[in-house]
């Protein structure tokens, strides 16, 4: 069929043409960014799950909405090796600004952008924070050098210029895991601070599974701040909706053999769906795409991930890593016992403790329990027992 009209859309937080299963989740997100925007309680979403299960998707759907509402997004992506401030300051300050174009009156976000100013004096600690703030600081407001109190009286003052303008202010923070976790616990206080205040700014975010212990670790009232939202494959419906309606949307049809093959080799994971899709229709001649046309585009969609989706993350691995997850790989998908894989090296459990961390550090693994590891990339397994065939 002709590619130029092929409506499947696989790529890093792309949004699909089909945001199937997802809308009781992002209606209930709106109302608790609603409720915060008016003083009242509320608890808004924080996503957590595999690899590929379409959380930045999620993410950047919520925001929009709340954009939509004229909310003032404060949009970041926390990266490995770079600090929280580092990286708060500069969308902060956007943001600040683009407020202070509003017509009420700004002096709550002069006060703001002052407190940014004292804030940034926190480069002593953290380098990769650039200072280039022309605002006067004003003395004692978020300028001790502590980061757990410049931060709560940063977000605070935030929070009452949102007040003053009518409006909210949400972060929404993808990645959040690689947040370390003492910065971790300064953002989870400051806004706790401002919840405490009713002030509208709070925060939406999405990471890793690992995300939870960690927020919990490092504020074990973080529960009670966010609802945290396990995000993962789509059900039964939802992923022939993800399928089907886009394809009929076109014009063309897609028989219930082809749609019980891609659940199969996709098993509901929105990121793989649209792989299928898009392969299943570019070698199709005709509608409607068939179960055979979906057994050849399996060839081409799994040398795709594997250029591409799972090669990127294979990439960046130690022979030693590799090797480790090339033993898990042996076992299954996993979740699996540390022993297990220990044993299939054919090594101490102890001597293989220092790879799995790293693994876990590097969002390639994580512990569903204590003594669990299991991979965040779904179907990596199968690629692993692929790209390195003599396990």
């Amino acid at each position: 069929m002709d590619a130029r009209r092929n409506p499947f859309a696989p790529g890093a937080g792309t949004r699909p043409p089909e945001l199937a299963g997802r809308d009781a989740l992002l209606e209930r997100n709106a109302v608790a960014l609603d409720r915060i925007r008016m003083g009242r309680a509320a608890r808004p979403c924080v996503l957590y799950g595999l690899r590929g299960v379409g959380k930045t998707v999620l993410l950047t759907a919520m925001r929009n909405a709340a954009e939509g509402e004229g909310m003032a997004i404060v949009a970041i992506e926390a990266p490995e090796n770079r600090s929280l401030p580092g990286i708060l300051v500069p969308a902060l300050r956007a943001t600040l600004l683009r407020l202070d174009r509003m017509k009420q009156a700004s002096e709550g976000v002069k006060r703001a952008l002052r407190a940014l100013a004292g804030f940034a004096k926190l480069k002593v600690k953290y380098d990769d924070l650039e200072v280039g703030l022309d605002f006067d600081v004003e003395p004692g407001l978020a300028d001790s050098g502590d980061l757990e109190a410049d931060l709560a009286d940063l977000i605070v003052a935030i929070g009452e210029a949102a007040k003053e303008k009518g409006s909210a202010v949400v972060l929404v923070v993808d990645e959040l895991q690689y947040v370390p976790e003492e910065q971790l616990a300064a953002l989870i206080s400051a806004l706790h601070r401002a919840s405490q205040k009713q002030l509208p700014v709070t925060m939406i975010a999405a990471g890793l599974p690992q995300l939870v212990g960690q927020m919990g670790q490092a504020k074990s009232y973080a529960e009670r701040l966010f609802e945290f939202v396990a995000v993962g494959p789509l059900d039964d419906m939802a992923a022939r909706d993800a399928i089907r309606l886009p394809v009929e949307r076109e014009g063309e049809a897609i028989d219930d053999a082809a749609l019980d093959a891609i659940l199969e080799q996709t098993q509901g994971y929105p990121y793989f769906l649209q792989e299928w899709g898009k392969h299943s229709w570019d070698v199709a001649d005709a509608s409607p795409i068939t179960g055979n046309d979906v057994a050849v585009a399996t060839r081409s969609a799994l040398a795709e991930l594997d250029a591409s989706f799972f090669r990127v993350r294979f990439d960046r691995l130690t022979p030693a890593e590799k090797r480790y997850l090339r033993a898990m790989a042996t076992l299954g998908a996993g979740p699996h016992r540390s022993g297990d894989v220990a044993e299939a090296l054919g090594v101490k459990v102890s001597s293989v403790a220092p790879t799995r961390n790293s693994l876990i550090s590097k969002g390639m693994l994580y512990s569903p329990a204590h003594g669990d590891t299991a991979f965040t990339v779904p179907l990596f397994d199968a690629f692993m027992r692929r790209v390195m065939p003599e396990g």
